[in-house]
């Protein structure tokens, strides 16, 4: 779908002055799929979408799967459109607004706040789970766990001798200041280069993307993901097996965790829009020494600013080996945003009778795999018009 045309809504001066560079858009003609939406990081309703992801991050604590998706779509929308919403009349048209969408973007605009978000946030439920959960390696299972546990603080789990960590876990809690903390574009370039210095070490020429939030335009994130790609014939499965051991003689791996490939090449791509792929993958953690960040950065004041005066930051590194032939559809995947993949696996679904995932695209009417050397191959096998990175922030 290309640009989208104008519209009849009137808008307030404010909304107005948003979207003087592009007119309002016609909500007659928005798509329900954001792979046919150019969302970039231009967010014309944070107060909205801010509270639309707490409403739907609370949904997936309580694993209510159906609100925390409608939620998630509506956010989605809101994010593409050129103009700040000033009415309810404003949203009339538009996809995924259902009445609990409605009930919220009007108490926004009637009282400044959302009553029923105000109330997510004064959860203890809601509060715990979003504290255990951004601990690196606990998930909904294990926070469930300890909330019936009665555990509350990070204190309390560090001090309860009933509960027992994985390896995950406890490199979590050793470094959780450090990953909680927000990993600048600059040190993410920064890792970037470590990376692409050592794989090239054991195979020089290999592909090395970053990849997720940071090649969709975003300056901050959690983690730091990388596309690792070999071209030719040489096997790729001990890529990652030496370079992991490379960061280990040199002091620089604070944890690991890597997952052999388990893809097996007959098989179908996966009806699961949020199915897992099966790479062979390394999640670590990566130390970032203060010299490096100081090396052309303005990253001085942060490091100086680091509650432990250390000469280093430990940062989430994710590595993922796709074989060449599977480059494009691993890079896709692995983009971003969540929403935007859904969408694009739901849309080659239903509207094109295929299936999409980080492997492979696989036509059902005709019964065969589709090959592509480009992200643009695989826009123009589902007929649709190319979205560069920046414009997949759904």
């Amino acid at each position: 779908m290309g640009q989208l045309s104008q519209v009849h809504h009137e808008h307030s001066a404010a909304s107005f002055k948003h979207a003087e560079e592009t007119s309002p858009l016609s909500a007659d003609i928005v798509s329900q799929y954001a792979c046919q939406r150019r969302t970039t990081l231009n967010n014309y309703n944070k107060k909205f979408t801010d509270a639309f992801e707490i409403l739907a991050e609370n949904d997936e604590f309580r694993e209510n799967e159906g609100p925390c998706l409608s939620f998630r779509r509506a956010a989605s929308v809101l994010k593409f459109l050129q103009f700040a919403i000033a009415r309810i009349n404003d949203i009339e048209g538009l996809p995924w607004m259902g009445e609990q969408v409605k009930k919220v973007i009007e108490d926004i605009l009637e009282e400044g706040e959302s009553a029923r978000v105000k109330a997510v946030l004064n959860s203890e439920y809601y509060r715990s789970f979003k504290l255990f959960t951004s601990v690196f390696g606990v998930g909904l299972k294990t926070s469930g766990k300890w909330f019936r546990m009665g555990l509350r603080t990070l204190e309390d789990v560090k001090c309860d001798k009933n509960v027992q960590f994985t390896r995950m876990q406890k490199a979590g809690l050793l470094h959780y200041e450090d990953l909680i903390s927000c990993v600048l574009k600059a040190e993410a370039d920064l890792i970037y280069l470590i990376v692409k210095d050592t794989v090239w070490k054991f195979c020089p020429g290999a592909l090395v993307t970053l990849t997720g939030g940071f090649r969709r335009g975003k300056k901050v994130g959690h983690d730091v993901d990388f596309l690792i790609t070999v071209p030719g014939s040489r096997p790729e499965e001990e890529l990652l097996h030496l370079v992991i051991d490379y960061w280990k003689k040199q002091g620089l791996l604070l944890y690991y965790e890597l997952i052999e490939s388990t893809f097996e090449k007959t098989k179908l791509p996966s009806q699961k829009v949020d199915a897992f792929d099966h790479f062979q993958k390394c999640f670590a953690i990566l130390k970032l020494h203060k010299e490096r960040m100081d090396e052309g950065t303005t990253l001085t004041s942060m490091a100086c600013a680091m509650k432990e005066m250390k000469d280093w930051k430990a940062i989430r590194v994710d590595l993922v080996v796709s074989p060449s032939e599977q480059h494009a559809f691993a890079l896709l995947g692995w983009t971003g945003s969540r929403q935007f993949e859904r969408d694009l696996r739901r849309y080659a679904t239903h509207e094109k009778k295929m299936r999409l995932d980080n492997h492979a695209l696989y036509d059902k009417t005709k019964n065969i795999f589709l090959s592509a050397a480009s992200e643009e191959e695989i826009f123009a096998h589902l007929g649709l018009d190319y979205l560069e990175p920046w414009e997949r922030n759904a």
